[in-house]
């Protein structure tokens, strides 16, 4: 069962989406680069690198690309967008069942979390079989995050977890309502949960081990584009490496710019509070590791095939570039904006503040919260007609 949740949708046509106007459009060899983006949060290093000019600053041509979440990882295959930066879980199926694309270097870490209401008595991984849990889709980020730390635990994610779909920003209410006994999250909504006092982390991305010392997104490009065009991809990847460095150490900044050029649905006081806990400090190193672990832990989680070569498979999908190592990432120095960072005491505000300016009755609340990064049943649409905080998604 999710095997084939993880694999639907692996090699679709590209009918009707936001960025396929350049598919077919062939290998160029040239300066123009072609970046895809969806509109998340986390993409902040795409819309800095861009906004601030360091893809100029290497010579290049930079062309962002529109994209929609349901056909991404076919784009990208297919040429409709050169590069872009994105989940290392949520590539590695597709590059075991044939997907051309490499992953060329850490961007950030620390997104997800599953989270267990604080009037249940889950307190571990274990305390989870049994219980029902709610995503904002099936086969999106926080879904993989959630199978694959119940594989590495001995809990088949298929038989003995009952998951339940609901728009992310109301995970919460479906914790309120008692609908749920626990969440899979992300950014923001893990902190915002945690901040009301709805939710305990049981296991947390950015604190726990392997997790916490590995990169849940990287760049990562078509491999036929990076094959004859080394050095454009190595340019383009320090570009992307040094927009992640300039998100960390400009995080406010960096969140209000993204918000006000309109890259995201958001406020900037919620896409800062966001942007703070992630942690951009690009590698090469560790983001091999990583593509390592995460494929022997989804193969645990048989979320690979049982016959995977892991260690294979990591190096099909992971590629060096010349003049991209971590000794390079040392010498990186990026401007430090006055009044562009987040202290922690100030994160804790920032969500407090969020919180209260959220209206209980309030039919909006959802697209602030949500993000284009999952396939529940309103696709975080900020046209579609709000739903109401007595209703349940999960539940038309």
């Amino acid at each position: 069962m999710t095997l084939k949740l993880i694999t639907v949708g692996a090699f679709t046509i590209l009918l009707l989406s936001g960025c396929n106007k350049n598919s077919g459009s062939g290998v160029r060899n040239s300066k123009k680069v072609r970046v895809g983006y969806i509109g998340l949060t986390c993409e902040a290093p795409i819309y800095a690198a861009y906004e601030k000019g360091f893809f100029k600053e290497e010579g290049l041509e930079p062309e962002l690309v529109k994209c929609n979440w349901a056909t991404y990882k076919d784009a990208l295959a297919l040429g409709s967008y050169d590069i872009t930066h994105h989940l290392v879980m949520y590539f590695l199926k597709p590059i075991e069942q044939g997907l051309d694309v490499r992953f060329l270097a850490g961007i950030h870490r620390g997104c997800l979390r599953v989270q267990a209401g604080v009037k249940t008595n889950i307190h571990t991984i274990q305390d989870l079989k049994g219980k029902r849990i709610g995503v904002p889709g099936m086969g999106t980020p926080p879904f993989v995050f959630a199978n694959r730390v119940f594989g590495t635990h001995g809990i088949d994610a298929g038989k003995d977890i009952t998951w339940k779909v609901y728009p992310a920003g109301e995970l919460g209410l479906a914790i309120d309502k008692g609908e749920v006994d626990a969440v899979a999250d992300a950014e923001p909504i893990g902190s915002l949960l945690i901040a009301e006092e709805k939710v305990r982390n049981i296991a947390d991305q950015i604190m726990d081990a392997p997790y916490k010392d590995e990169y849940c997104c990287e760049v990562i490009a078509n491999g036929k584009w990076v094959d004859a065009n080394p050095d454009t991809a190595a340019r383009a990847t320090r570009a992307l490496l040094k927009g992640a460095k300039w998100v960390e150490t400009n995080p406010r900044t960096a969140a209000i710019m993204a918000v006000e050029k309109k890259y995201l649905a958001s406020t900037p006081e919620l896409n800062t509070a966001a942007l703070a806990r992630l942690r951009y400090v690009p590698s090469v190193q560790l983001a091999e590791e990583s593509v390592r672990t995460a494929g022997r832990e989804m193969k645990v989680a048989k979320m690979l095939s049982p016959e995977t070569d892991t260690e294979a498979l990591a190096k099909r999908a992971f590629m060096h570039l010349d003049g991209v190592t971590d000794d390079w990432i040392k010498t990186l120095e990026v401007e430090k904006v006055a009044g562009g960072q987040v202290s922690p005491d100030e994160d804790i505000r920032l969500i407090a503040e969020l919180i209260q300016k959220d209206s209980g009755d309030s039919c909006c609340r959802r697209k602030l919260f949500d993000q284009p990064d999952q396939d529940a049943p309103n696709l975080a649409d900020p046209d579609a007609p709000c739903v109401q905080k007595n209703m349940i998604a999960g539940k038309k």
